[in-house]
């Protein structure tokens, strides 16, 4: 049999998102996304004239940038737009790694670093975490490589503070530390502010979880000058008009209307510390999760039996299949009805 793709490619363990299923009505607490739709500002500015979809965007996104850097608080120099963090995390990979600048993370974390490791052929080392999964910042103390830390972390939604952060960007000097902070806007803490102290820190952002922007693909990177120049240069040769003109106009709609964002995480927020106490008065061990997900396991029944039978009621979670967390769940936080749904879903089962 030919083969046409290169050794690296056709070795490749691809990179699996949540399923996606069409043959029944699921309620999806599977990919993370908001139960809350859109702001309102959002339908109104890409339903209007200035959409102009017969025009290319513009490739440096400037009106978007402006919007950012007033709302963030840093220049527009140090900003950078993608279509989804995960781009941005593809072109960090790109720029600042190669077969001998290797990056470390932690054993337990997004499923998307290794990958982007394998198919660039990056070097990597995990980094194991603690039996209660936390993530130790001396560990990644002088590794003499790069590093990158989802915080909150993914899976299991569990956030370091920012003198943590702080620590591993300080003691790796020379080398690029990039903190995922797709989750931060439900509790954690973010490190954008270390961004003017440190020279080799890139903060990476997604609109899709806290601004109910999953569908437009929009993702932020924050960094110096010299990261984002660089990240522009991958950016600009790959494609410098990944993000379109509706995404474009999505994103400034949603820096217009950060309150009503805010008041949904709020809600997101409250719904899962209910949820969560709720899972623990019926045994579940539940991590502390300062994401808009829970990651849960039970002595009653194993995690893949649990996500069969909660599938089998029109109920979806994420199951990974992985060593050290095969017993366990990650649950999206949906609306309050949702969760009611699962939870009602979930008693049947264990009972």
């Amino acid at each position: 049999m030919k083969q046409y793709a290169n050794e690296r490619i056709a070795a490749l363990c691809a990179y699996v998102p949540g399923e996606q299923p069409r043959d029944m009505q699921y309620i999806k607490l599977n990919t993370n996304e908001s139960p809350f739709p859109p702001s309102p500002r959002v339908a109104e500015r890409i339903s209007g004239e200035e959409a102009k979809l017969n025009l290319y965007p513009d490739p440096a996104c400037t009106e978007l940038v402006a919007a950012a850097a007033a709302s963030i608080g840093v220049k527009p120099e140090n900003l950078i737009f993608t279509n989804g963090s995960d781009e941005l995390l593809n072109f960090a990979f790109l720029a600042f790694c190669d077969a001998g600048r290797g990056i470390a993370f932690p054993d337990i974390t997004y499923g998307l670093y290794a990958v982007l490791c394998e198919m660039y052929g990056i070097p990597y080392l995990k980094i194991p975490v603690g039996r209660d999964f936390s993530i130790n910042p001396q560990d990644f103390c002088g590794v003499g490589r790069n590093v990158v830390i989802a915080n909150p972390n993914a899976p299991t939604g569990l956030c370091l503070p920012v003198s943590d952060i702080e620590m591993i960007v300080r003691c790796n000097p020379g080398r690029v530390v990039i903190v995922d902070e797709a989750y931060v806007a439900f509790g954690g803490e973010s490190c954008v502010g270390l961004v003017r102290k440190y020279d080799n820190l890139l903060v990476a952002r997604t609109f899709s979880k806290s601004h109910s922007l999953a569908g437009a693909r929009l993702g932020m990177g924050i960094g110096s000058p010299e990261l984002i120049g660089y990240l522009n240069k991958v950016k600009y040769s790959f494609n410098p008009y990944s993000i379109n003109r509706l995404t474009m106009l999505a994103g400034l709609a949603a820096f217009e209307d950060e309150n009503y964002y805010t008041e949904n995480c709020k809600k997101i927020i409250t719904t899962r510390e209910r949820v969560k106490a709720e899972l623990r008065a019926l045994g579940f061990s539940v991590t502390d999760s300062k994401a808009n997900f829970l990651f849960a396991r039970s002595d009653k029944i194993g995690g893949r039996e649990l996500y069969e039978k909660l599938r089998r009621r029109g109920v979806l979670v994420r199951h990974f299949d992985a060593p050290g967390i095969s017993d366990y769940n990650r649950i999206t936080i949906g609306s309050e009805s949702q969760m009611e749904a699962f939870l009602a879903a979930l008693l049947e089962i264990i009972n």
